[in-house]
């Protein structure tokens, strides 16, 4: 008899040697933020804004970070130049609106400490006798404490912005600023008046004369205008409170020194 055409054909044998290996499936691997783990499905988080992938670091991105740096549109001198022209301005876009191309406060605060640091040691000028030299207190244990802050002028800066924003929440606790977004306006203009401390410092190294106490009182004006625009460039009073805080917060600073002292010496 004749094999019909329609019948089944044997099985086909599988190899021995394959028989361990499993059928390959296709998955669909869904990718997910790394910051907030929601599914993304472009290059950027829909949610977060986060990207799917950090830049490649090469040159395209080393040039890129450079021009960020000195762009005057965003990053540190942005941030310098609109503190200088409209302090209150930026202070409250900070808080209120958007903060993106301005340099955090306390970094910004830091990297102005760093830059007067690194200016004091090229330029060789003293910052120190300024507040040491009316008190005498440089031999003391307190003193030498005091030397110790100038001298990393970062921690004084630091410092001095947590007393005067207290004194600046007492005199203007009607408007609706919390503590810390009022430190957040101290750290930008304490920064700003490091600066000019700093730009002061090289003129006296340069040109011979004592004018580094200039750019301190410069520095200090700066930091009462700088309140006055933020809670209203228009109202005298506001410029006068500021000057009121900024006179307490610098004496509270000494009293703190002062009990400091006093403490240290009952429990020596």
């Amino acid at each position: 008899m004749t094999k019909s055409k329609f019948q089944n054909p044997k099985p086909k044998t599988q190899n021995p040697n394959t028989q361990h290996l499993k059928p390959k499936t296709q998955h669909h691997s869904m990718d997910h933020c790394k910051k907030c783990e929601e599914e993304i499905t472009g290059n950027y988080c829909a949610n977060c804004g986060h990207p799917k992938a950090p830049q490649k670091i090469n040159r395209h991105y080393v040039m890129t970070e450079i021009g960020s740096v000195l762009n005057f549109e965003k990053g540190f001198f942005y941030t310098v130049k609109e503190l200088v022209l409209r302090p209150g301005a930026l202070v409250r876009k900070f808080i209120f609106e958007d903060r993106k191309g301005i340099v955090k406060p306390i970094l910004f605060l830091i990297v102005c400490s760093v830059i007067f640091t690194l200016v004091k040691q090229a330029f060789a000028f003293d910052n120190t006798n300024v507040l040491l030299n009316v008190y005498d207190w440089k031999k003391t244990l307190v003193g030498k404490i005091v030397y110790a802050i100038l001298d990393n002028s970062g921690y004084s800066g630091i410092l001095m912005g947590v007393f005067i924003a207290f004194w600046v929440k007492v005199f203007f606790r009607k408007h609706s600023y919390n503590y810390y977004e009022i430190y957040t306006l101290l750290c930008f203009i304490i920064g700003i008046s490091t600066l000019v401390a700093a730009l002061f410092g090289i003129l006296e190294s340069i040109s011979g004369y004592p004018v580094f106490q200039i750019g301190v009182n410069i520095g200090l004006l700066y930091i009462v205008w700088g309140i006055g625009q933020f809670f209203g460039k228009k109202k005298v009073i506001n410029y006068i409170k500021g000057l009121i805080s900024s006179v307490l917060g610098m004496i509270t600073i000494i009293i703190a020194f002062a009990f400091l002292k006093v403490l240290i010496e009952w429990v020596i």
